[in-house]
């Protein structure tokens, strides 16, 4: 089901576009991100979302302003923590009383985890598929100053060959210095957990990760 959502920024309101995948009788909703080169109908999403659903977990998929507008590059981290504000209140309308959860692939995530750092989400938990610590080949920039704040808990699905975790012992860190947080590894896998030498469709892989993701909220829940 597609829908249009109103995104307040500072320099007015702007539309961007929602899909709402839901099962029948869903026990949580997860918002789910893109990363900053990718749409929300990328494949790798859409098999997040499919898997999500078979697993009763309505998602609801949803567009950065920038990319909306037509850039490709990012535009402030405001803008996208305002429009996860405006999703999480939309999907707990859409999909009222079950738990909502953030999540996202790599830019997608950490906007998540900013925007409930700074309180304008109170998601039931987050989950990053691909968290971009750093910049390739740059682990003197980490992003992870904001993560001990959070409290909700944080499920960090990473390829053991992801550039943006190298070395993966500075990830480690961050996640222990968390309140709550959790690593899961998949061997072999690059960012978008892409594995060397096994050669499969990107829907393929965010289907068998959504079994991971429904694992740990369904723990959680």
């Amino acid at each position: 089901m597609d829908e249009r959502l109103a995104v307040t920024l500072p320099g007015g309101v702007v539309e961007v576009s929602v899909d709402i995948d839901a099962p029948d009788d869903p026990w949580a909703v997860v918002g789910l991100a893109h990363g900053a080169g990718a749409g929300m109908r990328h494949p790798f999403l859409l098999g997040v979302s499919r898997g999500l659903r078979s697993h009763g977990v309505a998602t609801t998929r949803f567009t950065f302003p920038y990319l909306e507008a037509g850039r490709r590059m990012p535009g402030p981290p405001a803008h996208a923590i305002a429009t996860w504000g405006a999703l999480e209140a939309r999907a707990r309308e859409l999909v009222p009383g079950v738990p909502f959860w953030a999540a996202g692939k790599s830019y997608g995530g950490r906007m998540a985890s900013m925007a409930a750092a700074e309180g304008v989400i109170d998601p039931a938990g987050l989950v990053y598929l691909g968290y971009p610590l750093h910049p390739p080949g740059d682990p003197s920039r980490p992003r992870v100053a904001h993560l001990p704040s959070i409290a909700a808990p944080q499920l960090f699905v990473e390829g053991t060959n992801d550039p943006f975790i190298d070395p993966r012992a500075q990830l480690e860190e961050a996640v222990w210095s968390c309140q709550d947080a959790h690593i899961v590894w998949i061997e072999g896998g690059g960012h978008s957990f892409e594995v060397k030498g096994r050669k499969r469709p990107a829907d393929e892989i965010g289907e068998e990760l959504a079994a991971v993701v429904a694992a740990f909220l369904r723990d959680r829940v």
